[in-house]
């Protein structure tokens, strides 16, 4: 039976005359950038966060970079935030001209640890970026009382956790600021690439407006050194659309995921996600850890069963970031957790069926060994 990763196609025809109504009316008002849609976004997002600003950017790695630019983060300053996640958070941070500074990760959460971020400060230090990882957001209370002590701004990089809460408050509503990709793998998955930046804060929020738009406050009339990085009506449109199915999509989600707790709770050999009771998780990958995990990759190729490593390699361990001088046993939680974590189909319209053949082959992948 073959298996995807993540099924869309699926997801699309469930929602397919929402869609193209929406799109069709982008197609008969001829407004593809800006506009009555983007603005909808925004204001539906800004709710969804319980904050009151969202500006809608071109991807989530712009929600980061503009983000950090309207915070002053550049040339001189440095920026914490973890090791173990995708690129773009780190590279961000070096966009903006500031220095990444890394901390390892939880090795429960793979989130970044609280307890370590303190003693990487130091009087360049202008931001933090929790990463909310595979859906979970981090533990956000000890982050947000250092920045308070220290004047640091904290951005949260809610890019797979649109959704989760922390002691029933929203991803992207503790922090400063947090930021939303819309790549169409995420829970909240568009039609090509988008972001949004979420925040209380008015200052922020004008100052990401102002560098989305080449820094020009009025047509013509620039402030500053900005860019291109707009929403495009039509993802907004697609966007609008998914919003109002998002929460039924996340709960199916948790409830596959249970299901795979359920059936691995008998298998030592596998570590399943650890929800922390602060947490509701989102899942936008189930993560779990197993012995010879190249092994369990090469037996679910052959059998057509879809799975993903996120990811193979910390990122201070990547050739671009080498000259932060960093040794590489420097993080040894993110190091073990980009060894063996596999991630597992958890996509909403999962079946049972499905999921009993990821099973079975994941116990026989440890069966073999």
């Amino acid at each position: 039976m073959a298996i995807p990763l993540l099924d869309l196609q699926t997801q699309h025809q469930s929602i397919r005359e929402e869609i193209d109504a929406a799109v069709s009316e982008v197609f008969v008002s001829q407004q593809f950038i800006g506009g009555a849609k983007v603005e909808a976004l925004e204001r539906a997002l800004a709710q969804y966060a319980g904050v009151p600003h969202a500006v809608g950017v071109a991807s989530g790695t712009d929600a980061l970079l503009l983000l950090l630019k309207a915070a002053g983060a550049g040339p001189g300053t440095e920026v914490i935030t973890t090791p173990f996640t995708f690129f773009a958070t780190a590279g961000a941070i070096f966009n903006a001209g500031a220095r990444p500074v890394f901390v390892d990760i939880e090795p429960e959460t793979y989130n970044i640890d609280a307890a370590q971020i303190e003693a990487r400060m130091t009087g360049r230090t202008r931001a933090i970026i929790p990463v909310h990882l595979f859906g979970q957001c981090a533990d956000m209370d000890p982050i947000l009382d250092l920045a308070k002590r220290h004047d640091v701004v904290v951005i949260e990089d809610a890019a797979q956790a649109i959704g989760a809460r922390y002691k029933g408050r929203p991803a992207c509503s503790m922090g400063h600021a947090g930021a939303l990709s819309f790549f169409p793998s995420k829970n909240l998955g568009g039609a090509g690439d988008g972001g949004m930046v979420v925040t209380r804060d008015a200052a922020l929020e004008a100052g990401v407006r102002l560098l989305r738009n080449h820094g020009a406050s009025r047509t013509y009339f620039h402030d500053i050194v900005g860019t291109n990085s707009r929403l495009d009506a039509l993802q907004a449109a697609v966007l609008l659309v998914k919003l109002r199915h998002l929460d039924q999509w996340s709960e199916a989600r948790r409830a596959n995921a249970a299901y795979y707790d359920e059936k691995f709770a008998d298998v030592p050999e596998v570590v399943t996600p650890f929800v922390s009771p602060d947490c509701h998780h989102v899942y936008n990958q189930y993560v779990i850890r197993v012995p010879e995990r190249e092994r369990a990759r090469a037996l679910f190729a052959e059998r057509g069963i879809g799975c993903a490593v996120y990811y193979p390699r910390s990122l201070h361990r990547q050739q671009c970031f080498l000259e932060l001088g960093y040794p590489e046993d420097a993080f040894p939680h993110s190091n073990a957790a980009c060894d063996d974590v596999l991630a597992l189909p958890v996509f909403p319209e999962l079946t049972r069926e499905q999921q009993d053949e990821v099973i079975r082959a994941v116990k026989d992948h440890l069966s073999a060994l």
